[in-house]
């Protein structure tokens, strides 16, 4: 690990006024610090965002839930608004990874990072979230992740909470490759009056919404229809944990568990 330097501040606007002079933000670090170890990161500069009490916490706000970006992954899956009130997301966040990464990694880090293979960018794209940002923007799920660990973030921008709209149901399941415990295809499914939204992980460059599941999803929320559908194996990712064949399949067969667990 190279040497640096670390900060701890006291507000969010402080935070972002040190990442804006070029300091590398920290919140969980389950991804950061191990880049580090191995040197594949030299960032100088650490913001701790941990002493930032406005950065954490959930909160009900009319129809949707607000959650802090620091808010830990161990706090959101045991939390009981969350569990009543998109208990998907709360069931999403008690598969992150084991005891010690759910306990010390945050919603918003994940967010950020964009890891392609993450689970909360699946839940925040398919429940149609809205990020908030230190800058003051707000930005639609749609528009913000933009490819593998890419996001609309501006430079030294802070996502500061998200804002998830509560759906009718929603469910995620997620087949995890065994040693990172990351989603080798993960499928978060949400229905809501407009209609059906799916969303894809660890297929490919990113997260990813899947079209012919939204529309057969739409017309019958069933496992049924998410099985007549069928997933191009084109452009999803091929390497030595699966073929793009058996990730196509994948997609199936977690988006009809899916289903079905939203279903009860």
């Amino acid at each position: 690990m190279y040497a640096f330097t670390i900060e701890r501040p006291a507000s969010a606007a402080a935070a972002a006024q040190a990442v804006k002079a070029g300091a590398k933000p920290i919140a969980g670090g389950q991804t950061l610090l191990p880049t580090m170890r191995l040197r594949l990161a030299d960032p100088g500069q650490l913001v701790d965002l941990g002493a930032i009490p406005e950065l954490a916490g959930i909160c009900r706000d009319g129809n949707a839930l607000v959650i802090g970006a620091m808010t830990r992954h161990a706090e959101v899956a045991a939390n009981a608004e969350v569990r009543q009130s998109i208990p998907g997301l709360a069931d999403l966040a008690g598969q992150i990874g084991d005891r010690q990464v759910r306990n010390l990694g945050t919603l918003g880090g994940s967010v950020a990072n964009n890891d392609p293979a993450a689970c909360y960018p699946s839940a925040v794209l398919a429940l149609n979230g809205t990020v908030e940002t230190s800058a003051g923007r707000k930005i639609a799920a749609d528009d913000f992740f933009t490819g593998m660990f890419s996001t609309a973030l501006d430079n030294g921008e802070l996502v500061t909470a998200i804002r998830f709209p509560i759906p009718r149901r929603s469910a995620y399941m997620k087949f995890r490759q065994p040693a990172s415990r990351f989603a080798l295809i993960g499928v978060y499914v949400a229905q809501t009056d407009a209609g059906v939204r799916v969303a894809v992980t660890g297929g490919g460059n990113g997260v990813f919404r899947h079209t012919g599941l939204e529309q057969a999803l739409s017309a019958s929320f069933t496992p049924q229809a998410a099985a007549g559908v069928a997933i191009d194996a084109g452009e999803l990712a091929a390497d030595l944990h699966a073929t793009a064949a058996y990730r196509a399949n994948l997609i199936s067969v977690m988006a009809q568990r899916a289903v079905a667990k939203a279903l009860g």
